[in-house]
């Protein structure tokens, strides 16, 4: 079962998300934070949110700006703005009496989840698949057309079958990030989940956060899944990986997700 629910960006217009419901007892809540350009009905985001949800830890997962459903234009959005309304998002669990134990981000998606991790309300725990351990990363997807974006101001940018519009101030904003600085600070438990044979993102990658990170830490490696996480079964397995390794942080103290 999914509830549908919209709550406001950061910067203004209106934000579109899914609450995967859990199956029986519930365990606890989180949060899916998607890639790049993904949304939030990509493969990884809501196969993983379901899956979560089948085993009792009900998730948001939630279109960012002029993505999917969302309203607003992709390119006035950020890395910094993807941080804010992950916050955002976590506000809102807690106001429906269901805080967010977990953050659970993929790809790019990852790196927002640990920045905004120590600013969201009630999050015990982080948990990355196929993140980059620098923001700038995904400079490699708009590299064809940064010069002209450093020179106008904007340009489209044709990505996942749809044109966007790239900012100067998000270029700006990506290479300002500081995301090692948040992995030292994080001082909450972290899982990093990483394939081997990731294109998208080297695996390399994982092992920068994780030595950056302090314990808790736990490293699992996806083998044979790719970025996505498309091929068959995998975005469930990495959902049971998840599970288990979340559940002594989340709370068991709030039947129906309240507290007592």
């Amino acid at each position: 079962m999914t509830e549908e629910v919209r709550f406001k960006s950061v910067v203004g217009p209106e934000l579109a998300g899914s609450i995967d419901l859990p199956e029986g007892e519930i365990r606890g809540w989180g949060i899916f934070v998607h890639g790049f350009t993904l949304g939030r009905n990509s493969p990884a985001a809501s196969r993983v949110s379901k899956q979560l949800a089948r085993e009792g830890i009900g998730m948001l997962r939630y279109d960012n700006l002029g993505i999917g459903d969302s309203d607003g234009d992709w390119g006035d959005g950020s890395f910094t703005i993807k941080v804010q309304d992950t916050v955002r998002a976590a506000a809102l669990m807690a106001e429906r009496g269901t805080p967010a134990d977990l953050l659970v981000g993929h790809s790019w998606g990852g790196a927002a989840a640990i920045a905004a991790a120590a600013e969201a309300t009630g999050v015990r725990a982080v948990a990355t698949i196929g993140a980059p351990a620098d923001p700038s990363h995904v400079e490699r997807q708009y590299d064809a057309v940064m010069e002209r974006v450093l020179n106008k101001g904007s340009h489209e940018w044709f990505v996942g079958g749809r044109t966007l519009v790239l900012k100067r101030a998000f270029v700006d904003d990506v290479h300002q990030a500081r995301l090692r600085d948040r992995i030292r600070e994080l001082h909450l438990p972290l899982l990093v989940m990483h394939s081997p044979t990731d294109n998208t993102v080297d695996i390399a990658n994982a092992g920068e956060i994780f030595r950056e990170a302090r314990h808790p830490r736990s490293f699992i490696s996806l083998e044979g899944a790719d970025h996505l996480l498309t091929a068959r079964g995998q975005a469930q397995r990495a959902a049971h990986i998840i599970s288990a390794w979340a559940d002594q942080y989340i709370h068991r103290s709030r039947p129906g997700g309240k507290d007592m």
